[in-house]
């Protein structure tokens, strides 16, 4: 049994030191594993083997401790150990967004064993003073929303919580079924573009750009566009659910760095049928094409018509900026 007393200055100094890129890795894989393996997504199994691989691979790790303050991977952190063994870790991943220079806090983790000690406070309070030695303009981290102590930790550590954002899955199927409604969905019209894009800037604010990059531009109507997806390549597909003639939602599917998404963009006041309708039309014209689909949007807002189109939550994060 760990002890749990609170950590003194002197042992909080003696154990922890800066994440090295050289032998640290493959470590940080196994505790971020151990840590979160029960709420782990596809993309973060691939994280941890990617770090696995990767901290093997002497030219990555070398280019990897030159690039760690310009790339947005987490090359830049901090390591807590005892018994020359990691067990706490902090990751600090540098963005760019125009002029202004932020740091995602990520990777807070702590062996269980170990933990009611103050490590990850202490992990949390160093990557936030190393932001500052940087000049960070923002600094942000996300947590799921069922981490109570971790939230807890962030706020009283000076975090606001800026959004909460549920991520969706479904499966793609020729056979999902027909929605028994008087709605009709189709192709997405030119004409409705401008109220598709007033509600993708309500549902996917600018406020996230230096995170996810969403690159609405394409959606955009006219041949120069059409002619620029096709050379790239870039099948974007787009619907529209509409009620006597009245345009009530869209959705559209795009590539983004994470592979394809699904973006939907219900109108104020919209019929949350009309958001149920449009997901299982793509989910039956998608099927062909790819095996599952992938939605990200506020959470609480249209979980039951998401949920009517056979999506199923994987998680929710909460969002949360420094305020000072």
């Amino acid at each position: 049994m760990v002890s749990t007393r609170l950590l003194t200055q002197t042992e909080s100094s003696l154990s922890l030191r800066p994440l090295n890129v050289l032998r640290d890795l493959p470590a940080i894989a196994d505790l971020i594993e151990r840590c979160f393996s029960s709420t782990m997504d596809s993309d973060g199994r691939q994280y941890v083997r990617d770090m696995r691989r990767t901290g093997s691979e002497n030219s990555f790790v070398k280019w990897a401790n030159r690039v760690a303050e310009t790339t947005s991977m987490p090359l830049t952190g901090y390591v807590w150990e005892e018994d020359s063994r990691v067990i706490g870790n902090v990751s600090l991943v540098p963005f760019r967004d125009k002029k202004r220079r932020i740091y995602l806090i990520a990777n807070v983790a702590v062996l269980p064993e170990y933990r009611r000690r103050g490590i990850a406070r202490a992990l949390t309070v160093r990557a936030m003073r190393h932001a500052r030695e940087k000049k960070a303009d923002d600094v942000w981290l996300h947590v799921r929303a069922d981490n109570v102590e971790a939230i807890h930790l962030y706020q009283t550590l000076g975090f606001e919580e800026r959004a909460r954002r549920t991520s969706w899955h479904a499966y793609a199927h020729l056979d999902a079924p027909p929605f028994q409604t008087d709605l009709r969905v189709g192709a997405r019209s030119a004409r409705f573009w401008e109220a598709q894009q007033k509600a993708l800037a309500r549902f996917y604010p600018d406020e996230f750009q230096w995170y996810v990059n969403w690159n609405f531009s394409m959606l955009k109507p006219g041949l120069l566009n059409e002619l620029h997806s096709k050379l790239l390549g870039e099948d974007v597909r787009q619907w529209a659910a509409l009620r006597g003639g009245n345009f009530l939602a869209a959705l559209s599917w795009i590539p983004t760095e994470r592979g394809r998404s699904l973006f939907a963009a219900p109108l104020p006041d919209c019929d949350p049928q009309a958001l149920t309708a449009t997901l299982l039309q793509a989910r039956r014209d998608l099927a062909r094409e790819v095996p599952s689909l992938s939605l990200e949007f506020p959470a609480d807002l249209f979980d039951g018509a998401i949920e009517d189109a056979g999506f199923r939550p994987q998680r929710t994060l909460i969002w949360m900026r420094a305020t000072s």
